[in-house]
């Protein structure tokens, strides 16, 4: 793939946007479904609890996490216009118990306390001030909830061609001094591997991810 369209990749894969964007949307649940499924079970969701997700891009595995438990409410947010618009098509049927919320990617528009468990899945690389944003999550979690990060080891995710335009890369021992900078105080790391398709090229790649169990 010539370095444009990997830069255009790229983009989309930060920010998803327009025609192009909704089938970027596809091709992240269709490569990312195992990291999202892995992370959902993490949170060991129970009943009647709020759950947040941070970039949920086009959302198709929403029913996943309803089904966990009775009276689940799922709240879900995005910087992508598009992919806000495509959860919400792809999740009509769902409206009494998910919401999605369009913002800016910076501070988040929720009370203190909100949320028992919170997820996000691939975001933390195009994080402008991980700490500060850390801080966030942690303000708008309960006391007692749970909040799992999951990415890609850095050794894995900088042999794909498109990291190298706009991506910050970690790993555990970047992301564990970064959490550590924040207000959380305990952690538990999980690393995992999975067979995926590639996203630039028509093979399978070994992926190498870590899932971060995250507590006040």
């Amino acid at each position: 793939m010539e370095k444009e369209n990997l830069k255009k990749l790229a983009q989309h894969l930060a920010n998803p946007h327009g025609k192009e964007g909704i089938e970027t949307g596809e091709m992240m649940h269709s490569t990312n479904i195992g990291m999202i499924l892995e992370s959902i079970n993490a949170l060991l969701i129970e009943d009647d609890e709020t759950i947040l997700e941070i970039g949920h891009g086009n959302a198709a595995h929403v029913k996943y996490i309803i089904d966990k438990a009775r009276s689940v409410r799922y709240t879900g947010i995005d910087i992508s216009e598009t992919m806000h618009l495509e959860a919400k098509r792809l999740n009509q049927e769902y409206q009494h118990q998910a919401d999605f919320v369009w913002y800016e990617g910076e501070k988040l528009p929720f009370a203190d306390k909100t949320f028992d468990k919170i997820v996000t899945v691939n975001t933390v690389y195009f994080w402008e001030n991980p700490v500060e944003y850390l801080d966030e999550i942690y303000r708008v979690m309960k006391d007692n909830g749970t909040f799992v990060l999951t990415f890609g080891q850095r050794d894995f995710m900088e042999k794909l061609p498109f990291t190298q335009f706009g991506f910050t890369l970690y790993n555990t021992d970047e992301m564990e001094e970064t959490v550590s900078g924040s207000l959380f105080k305990r952690m538990k790391i999980s690393d995992r591997e999975e067979q995926v398709k590639s996203k630039t090229e028509d093979q399978t790649i070994h992926r190498i991810y870590t899932i971060l169990t995250i507590k006040k």
